[in-house]
């Protein structure tokens, strides 16, 4: 036990200092200064099965103060509730910017359904429009006034060609209080958002639910016909435009916000299963791996202090404290930002192992046939693109 809680506690320096800050919460949208032409932006919108959310989320859209010409693009993607009728009724009695809805049909051999409700989007969107830049957004997210100017004018300041904010999510419940904030924190620290920022970085990064891209950049990337395929599109996004030559940014965001409700630890557990194999890449070595490492890293150390507690082990005991606070003290800023109670900063290693559950869980339903299963559809593992 000594040894591994020395590793544990080794490993909390490296992330405490080495893994590009990630534990930081003051990485938000660059220093920018507005255009003097505004540049047309066509806001894309998948939508499948979202009736309920559409109200708290589409008049904000609608109501964006933006300069320049916008216009929101809702892709119903076969929904069974009234999504698109719902998105009409909301269109007429708040107004605001020009809505079209549409819907693709069924998506075609080898495509996910939100990206070929983004590609159908974005098909619209040449048609009607010449837009230098897309908003691609999800239906559950509501954006502040000033969301779209603010967004331009720092990729036009900064030369950007995507620009994304990682949406504050809606933390209400006891489960979305314990699961929620953390989803963020291991987020960062696979993607250190200071990484992703760096010019001729090889860390790439996005959040799906806010990210505006550079129509050019999309065509020299070639999405999303080029990540038809990818579950975690968000990141496969990002990648494609870094690796086509883009200049990309992620942060956390003000003002971008999810609406969405996760009532109880089920729609939390299936948020985080589906697609939790798909990041380790189907392979059984990459997830004993990512299970040893939670392990040793997140759960070693309050076992250890317990033990020794017990047993009068002081020295693994005290390494293990060590660990823990270290993994404490970097779980503060992020429920600060989620404006949480502090207690919850020591409980990290029990969110931890839920999270650990759930990747083995996206692993079993993977084998099963089941992996990546989604509002009834369900994704196989990619093949390699052409």
């Amino acid at each position: 036990m000594t040894w591994i809680t020395a590793g544990s506690l080794a490993a909390w320096g490296w992330l405490l200092l080495g893994q590009g800050f990630f534990w930081r919460t003051d990485v938000r949208l660059p220093e920018r200064t507005p255009p003097g032409d505004w540049p047309a932006v066509a806001i894309v919108v998948p939508a499948r099965d979202e009736a309920a959310v559409l109200p708290s989320s589409l008049p904000s859209l609608l109501a964006q103060d933006y300069p320049g010409r916008a216009e929101v693009y809702l892709v119903d993607d076969g929904s069974t509730d009234g999504t698109g009728e719902v998105a009409r009724a909301l269109a007429d009695s708040c107004g605001g910017l020009p809505l079209t809805v549409d819907s693709p049909g069924e998506p075609g051999p080898g495509w996910t359904g939100k990206l070929w409700a983004v590609r159908h989007g974005m098909a619209l969107a040449r048609e009607r429009m010449d837009a230098e830049y897309l908003l691609l957004t999800d239906a559950d997210i509501a954006h502040a006034p000033d969301s779209l100017r603010e967004l331009v004018a720092a990729a036009r300041s900064g030369g950007l060609d995507l620009v994304s904010q990682m949406a504050r999510l809606r933390v209400a419940t006891f489960w979305e209080r314990l699961i929620v904030p953390a989803f963020v924190y291991f987020f960062a620290q696979l993607y250190p958002f200071r990484w992703v920022n760096r010019p001729g970085a090889r860390t790439a990064a996005a959040a799906g639910g806010c990210v505006l891209l550079r129509r050019e950049a999309a065509q020299r990337a070639g999405v999303p016909d080029s990540i038809r395929q990818a579950v975690i599109d968000d990141v496969s996004l990002a990648r494609a435009v870094q690796r086509s030559g883009g200049r990309i940014w992620l942060g956390l965001a003000e003002g971008v916000e999810s609406v969405r409700p996760y009532r109880g630890l089920g729609p939390l557990w299936r948020m985080v299963s589906r697609s939790a194999y798909a990041q380790l890449l189907h392979h059984p070595l990459l997830l004993a791996g990512t299970v040893a490492g939670m392990a040793v890293i997140y759960l070693a150390p309050p076992v250890a202090v317990v033990a020794g507690a017990l047993s009068g082990a002081v020295v693994p005991a005290m390494l293990g404290a060590g660990a823990w606070a270290v993994m404490t003290g970097t779980y503060l800023p992020m429920l600060r930002y989620y404006r949480q109670p502090l207690w919850l900063a020591p409980l990290l290693p029990v969110t931890a192992l839920l999270y650990l559950l759930m990747t083995v869980d996206s692993a079993v339903q993977h084998y099963r046939g089941r992996g990546a299963a989604w509002k009834g559809r369900t994704y196989a593992r990619p093949e390699a693109l052409p």
